[in-house]
């Protein structure tokens, strides 16, 4: 009797055991199901936010809202299973409903945040690139000159002039949206440092010319050059004069210290003493006058051999390039004062 009545209690016992474990097998399969299916396979890229703070409840909401996901208690379900509701990022992001619920917490949790595309073309000075950053959608102009040109900031990046001018270096860049003009400035800085490398800081210093001077003529020849192969010869007209410390006589370096110029480069501008007129001081400018490009960085330090002392645009983005003043005077008259 005793053993009749254990076998009818494990009968008993046994099937509400096997219900429950079986509902719990299907929400299982539902639940992975649920993880690894997109929702729409033929829908389109939407953007989606995630503010800072934001709970798992209302990103899931906002999920289901947008028509990305088509459960977001399932979505709940999931992120807590994985123990990621806590790892969440906040920032802006492109997704699609042809994700997987899966994919989309993955995510999340890696900040792979949507990229916006800025591109800085060589030659342009702090003014024109903060232009170019305003209008990208990355704050006001007024404030990333005024980060750009604070010397606190300048000598914590371990640059010694007076600004950041001559080393935002020109780039393709992807930031994200809720990046501060700061870390975009130090961004650029960082690819400055990339670009000019241990050993074209000891070639600086093995031609007696610090980091800046570098940069600075660098600068000077990034504004000079219209044709790119052209730049190794700038380089070594400019280095011809200051060795026989000649003025440099460079146009963009008197435009520089214009304040507000206005497209008119005259007579009286090229009389009128400024730091940056280098037809009135010897030697270089205090600073760069643009941010320039690798190849004009690499002319700074590797000039062509040449005894060229002058060179006259040609007017079609090359130079006549000329070893006395004779030869320069000649050429003025039949390229530019015959025009």
């Amino acid at each position: 009797m005793h053993k009749i009545k254990t076998k009818k209690n494990f009968i008993f016992i046994g099937f509400p055991v096997l219900f429950i474990l079986g509902i719990g097998l299907i929400l299982l399969w539902y639940g992975v199901h649920f993880a690894k299916t997109p929702c729409d396979l033929s829908a389109n890229g939407k953007v989606f936010f995630i503010k800072p703070g934001q709970n798992l409840a209302i990103i899931s909401e906002e999920l289901l809202h947008k028509k990305l996901i088509c459960n977001k208690s399932l979505f709940v379900l999931m992120t807590r299973f994985k123990r990621d509701s806590g790892k969440i990022q906040a920032g802006e992001y492109l997704l699609s409903a042809s994700m997987s619920p899966e994919k989309m917490l993955d995510i999340f949790v890696q900040g792979k945040v949507r990229l916006h595309k800025i591109v800085i073309p060589e030659g342009l000075n702090i003014n024109e690139i903060a232009a170019l950053v305003e209008k990208a959608g990355f704050g006001s102009k007024e404030h990333f000159v005024m980060l750009a040109r604070n010397k606190k900031f300048v000598r914590s990046m371990g640059i010694k002039g007076g600004s950041f001018e001559g080393y935002l270096f020109p780039e393709t860049y992807f930031f994200p949206k809720n990046i501060s003009q700061k870390d975009i400035i130090i961004q650029m800085v960082k690819q400055f440092n990339r670009v000019f490398t241990l050993k074209w800081r000891k070639r600086a210093e093995n031609l007696g010319f610090s980091v800046n001077q570098i940069v600075t003529l660098a600068s000077i020849i990034e504004k000079e050059t219209g044709k790119a192969s052209e730049r190794p010869i700038i380089a070594s007209v400019f280095y011809n004069r200051l060795k026989r410390h000649m003025r440099l006589e460079s146009d963009p370096t008197v435009i520089y210290g214009i304040k507000n110029f206005n497209g008119d480069l005259t007579k009286k501008d090229l009389e009128t003493p400024t730091p940056y007129n280098t037809y009135k001081i010897k030697g270089l400018p205090p600073g760069p006058i643009t941010n320039p490009g690798k190849m004009s960085l690499k002319a700074a330090l590797f000039p062509a051999h040449t005894d060229y002392l002058f060179f006259v645009s040609k007017n079609n983005s090359t130079h006549k390039f000329s070893k006395n003043l004779r030869e320069h005077d000649r050429a003025v008259r039949k390229y530019q004062l015959r025009k």
